[in-house]
C-alpha cells in the first residue's frame, strides 16, 4: 500500500522505530491512520545490537535482531506507514493536537505515540563496543542460553544485576559478579538469594579496565582493583552489563510526566499524563524490557490512539 502524504494534520506520529514503534505503526496503518514514524538516531533500537533472538514467538529457529526489525519495517510500510529519517527534537501542544519539531521543520498531528526506547548503560570502553554481540551483552534473559556450561561475568551490584546473574547461573557453570565497591547496593532479599547461589562468586572492589578477546569473541576481562590499583585478568566467555538503562526522554522533559529515573509514567497501561499522547516499549518499562513486551505495548498504544482519533472527529 502506498503511504499517504498530507499538508494538513496527521492522525498519529510515532516517535521511535524499534520493535515497539514498528508494531504501533503496523496496527495504526491497518487502522487507516496513515501513521508517520520518526526513526531516530538509532533506528531499530536495542534489537539492532542483538545477534540471535530466540524468544520472540513465531521463529522456532530464532531470528537475528536486525532482520526482525527489517521484517517489521517492511510490514508497516506495506500497510501505508510513512517513515521520516532523523529524530524529533521537541513537542508542543497546539489547538486540536500537537506539533512535532524535527531537523527539517515541523509536523502537526492529532495524536502521538512515544516509542523512543531506553539504552543500556555501558562502561564506555572502546574494547566493550568492539565485542557487543560477540560476548558483550546487556540482556541475560535474551542471551543466557548461549553461555551454557561456560563462565561469564555480570557487571553491577544492584537488584537487577543480581537477578540477571541468577538467570545466567541457570546455564553457565560460573558467574562472576564484578562490583566496584566492598558492599552491594541490592536489597537484602536479593543479597540473600546471591549467598544461596553457589554458582555466583562476587569479585569485590573491581572495575573493568579492558574487555579481552580474539576474532571469535570475548576471552576475558582485565580488572583494576579500586583500592590498590592492581591489575588482574579474569578468564570468561562473556560479559553482561547490569548497571541500568537510560530512557530516551531528554527531549520531552516537562512535556509528559517522568519518574525519578526518567522513564515515562503511564496510566491505563499506555496513556501518558498528556491526553492524546500514548507510549510503548522500554521508554516506559524499567522492569521487563523484552522485545515481546515492547511489541505488545506498541500494539496497545496504536489501538488506544485509533480510539482517541475516532472519538475526536474520526480519521
Amino acid at each position: 500500500m502506498e503511504e499517504r502524504t498530507t499538508t494538513g494534520m496527521e492522525n498519529v506520529v510515532i516517535i521511535g522505530a524499534g520493535i515497539s514503534g514498528l508494531t504501533a505503526a503496523i496496527y495504526a496503518a491497518r487502522g487507516n491512520l496513515f501513521p508517520k514514524v520518526f526513526g531516530g538516531l538509532e533506528e531499530g533500537g536495542q534489537l539492532m545490537l542483538t545477534t540471535e533472538v530466540e524468544n520472540f514467538p513465531g521463529f522456532p529457529d530464532g531470528i537475528k535482531g536486525p532482520q526482525l526489525i527489517e521484517h517489521a519495517r517492511k510490514q508497516a510500510k506495506k500497510f501505508g506507514a510513512g517513515f521520516i529519517a532523523g529524530t524529533a527534537d521537541k513537542i508542543t501542544k497546539i489547538d486540536g493536537g500537537f506539533e512535532v519539531f524535527h531537523g527539517k521543520g515541523s509536523m502537526k498531528t492529532k495524536t502521538i505515540i512515544l516509542c523512543t526506547g531506553a539504552n543500556a548503560r555501558m562502561l564506555g570502553l572502546p574494547s566493550e563496543q568492539k565485542y557487543v554481540g560477540r560476548g558483550v551483552s546487556t540482556c541475560a534473559t535474551c542471551d543466557a542460553f548461549f553461555y551454557k556450561d561456560k563462565e561469564v561475568a555480570m557487571i553491577g551490584g544492584g537488584d537487577a544485576a543480581i537477578e540477571e546473574a541468577g538467570t545466567l547461573s541457570k546455564f553457565a557453570n560460573k558467574v562472576y559478579l564484578v562490583h566496584r565497591r566492598d558492599a552491594l547496593r541490592a536489597s537484602k532479599i536479593m543479597q540473600d538469594r546471591l549467598k544461596e547461589n553457589s554458582k555466583i562468586e562476587v569479585v569485590w572492589n573491581s572495575v573493568v579496565q579492558e574487555v579481552l578477546g580474539d576474532e571469535v569473541g570475548v576471552t576475558g576481562l582485565r580488572l583494576r582493583n579500586t583500592k590498590t590499583d592492581k591489575l588482574s585478568e579474569l578468564k570468561v566467555d562473556g560479559m553482561f552489563l547490569g548497571i541500568g538503562h537510560i530512557p530516551n526522554t531528554k527531549f520531552i522533559e516537562g512535556f509528559v510526566d517522568l519518574d525519578e529515573k526518567g522513564f515515562i509514567k503511564v496510566h491505563d497501561e499506555v496513556r501518558t499524563s498528556v491526553e492524546g499522547v500514548f507510549v510503548g516499549g522500554d521508554v516506559a518499562d524499567p522492569v521487563y524490557q523484552q522485545a515481546i513486551t515492547a511489541a505488545g505495548s506498541g500494539c496497545k498504544a496504536a489501538l488506544m490512539a485509533e480510539k482517541y482519533v475516532e472519538s475526536n472527529g474520526g480519521v
